[in-house]
């Protein structure tokens, strides 16, 4: 017994470098901070040795990474954008017939097991989240991923970045300004660019310099609850003296993002009745109810189970939401209700696509959005008077682009030659070696699980693969060859590489 508390005091004094290095590659869950982690700690997994990173090294990749796949609508925008003169790099709408990125490679990762990244503030628990972005950029910049889930070893090949692209609303709502000073207490320049900036300007780009109009953000929760948006436009319009009355509102998409990426707390196509673990709106749903006195607005398409219910389709019971289509037509009629609430509305001439999964359904919401204009009840338009016959729907992508391109040039790092071809695919999956790990049926961390762990106890909750049709749903995919084709064949050429395919 005096043995073990010897033991035991030893590993105290000698404890934290001890703990967190040989039990810290147990996952014992050890509290810490995941910036001491990055910066301090050598012994850590997460450790980068950030006094020796290689800034300013242009044959680096770039980085990017999302909550899951909807960050690829932005990196599809970049690999594709052609808005400068490649010679002089100068600014020119009508490019020069080259990809202004040709020369690059990138470095993509989806945190899709932690995801949607949206529900976090709306469970109270920003503070795990945060811990989740820092974790996201540690990966960009450092060296190690597993091959696969189930492998014991990881890997340490993998390039540092950059730069680095924050393709993600919420993340970029909750963590650019704390990465960015975490950058300038280790004096590391390193640039982190966010999408909200972009997707305001463009935004304000579409209206006079003096109408009264609406802008509207269609974002996830967690971004909603960040005010980022809202933060941003205001700051925007007073910086550039703008005089006329603009309007801001706010949708959280509740369900959306996490629907188009097929996680199973908001859809699973094979389901016929309502599910236990379902967390989409319903109407009881606190945050996203379902109102049922207006199902008709919703125009909710109840063929096959993309409506579950229990009950008659004229008096549903238990009503849970189980396409993507549906999911958008839901929140957009939530967004004109909540204008039709109002005394005195400027109608809408905005709408702020605020979360980087939407772009894959733009079709659909242009769609919807010409039946509600068009949608009557009593002979009489029910929200016509809200939107303006031309409303724009803003995808911040192109934006992003521009100033990522910008940044290049600046400081001129951009590549030479063509090494688009070598970029990098990864996401991330719950890492079953972990004993505290707690996953469904099938195999996603369970809700509770996810939203209620608290940050400070650093571990390796996920692991970190490639991306590839082990890793992710034959749906995604498709959805992916389907809407992005050029950086669909990036992910299906790396995955050939990776995996000698």
């Amino acid at each position: 017994m005096k043995n073990r508390i010897v033991l035991y005091f030893t590993c105290l004094v000698l404890g934290f470098s001890l703990i967190t290095g040989s039990c810290r590659k147990r996952n014992s869950p050890v509290k810490s901070d995941i910036k001491k982690e990055m910066s301090f700690n050598k012994d850590s997994y997460y450790y980068i040795d950030l006094q020796d990173y290689p800034v300013g090294n242009k044959s680096l990749p770039i980085g990017i990474f999302d909550s899951g796949t909807g960050g690829l609508t932005i990196l599809d925008a970049i690999v594709n954008s052609d808005k400068f003169i490649n010679s002089s790099n100068r600014y020119n709408p009508e490019g020069d017939g080259i990809p202004d990125f040709a020369s690059e490679s990138f470095i993509y990762l989806g945190d899709q097991a932690n995801m949607p990244y949206g529900n976090y503030a709306a469970e109270n628990n920003t503070s795990l989240l945060k811990e989740h972005i820092f974790k996201d950029v540690q990966f960009l910049m450092g060296n190690k991923y597993y091959l696969n889930a189930s492998i014991e070893n990881y890997r340490t090949d993998k390039k540092p970045v950059k730069a680095i692209v924050i393709a993600c609303n919420t993340a970029t709502a909750v963590g650019e300004e704390d990465i960015i000073s975490f950058f300038d207490s280790v004096q590391l320049d390193m640039k982190v660019i966010g999408v909200i900036d972009a997707a305001v300007k463009a935004a304000l780009r579409k209206l006079e310099k003096k109408e009264d109009a609406g802008i509207a953000v269609m974002a996830t929760a967690g971004t909603v609850a960040s005010m980022g948006y809202v933060k941003t436009i205001r700051s925007e319009l007073e910086k550039n003296q703008f005089p006329g009355e603009i309007d801001i509102y706010q949708q959280a998409g509740v369900g959306i993002a996490g629907a188009i990426d097929g996680i199973s707390d908001f859809i699973d196509t094979n389901a016929v009745s309502p599910r236990a673990e379902y967390a989409g709106p319903s109407p009881g749903h606190a945050l996203s109810p379902i109102d049922t006195a207006i199902l008709k607005r919703y125009g909710f398409d109840w063929t096959g189970n993309h409506m579950l219910f229990t009950g008659e389709k004229d008096k549903p019971d238990n009503i849970q939401i189980n396409s993507i289509e549906n999911y958008i037509s839901y929140h957009l009629v939530s967004l004109l209700e909540q204008l039709k609430e109002k005394k005195h509305v400027r109608p809408l001439k905005v709408i702020i696509l605020g979360c980087t999964h939407y772009p894959f359904y733009l079709s659909f919401f242009k769609e919807k959005l010409h039946q509600l204009y068009d949608y009557r009840e009593d002979n009489k338009y029910v929200y016509r008077d809200l939107m303006d016959q031309n409303l724009k729907l803003v995808d911040p992508a192109q934006y992003t682009a521009e100033e990522l391109y910008g940044y290049l040039a600046e400081k001129k790092i951009i590549r030479s030659g063509a090494h688009l071809f070598e970029s990098e695919f990864y996401i991330s999956v719950p890492n079953l070696k972990n004993p505290t790990v707690q996953v469904d049926s099938s195999g996603n961390f369970t809700y509770k699980y996810k939203y209620s762990r608290e940050a400070g106890f650093i571990q390796q909750y996920v692991r970190r693969v490639p991306f590839s049709d082990k890793t992710v749903s034959p749906e995604v995919m498709k959805r992916l060859e389907n809407t992005i084709p050029v950086t669909y064949s990036l992910v299906k050429h790396r995955e050939q590489v990776i995996f000698n395919k």
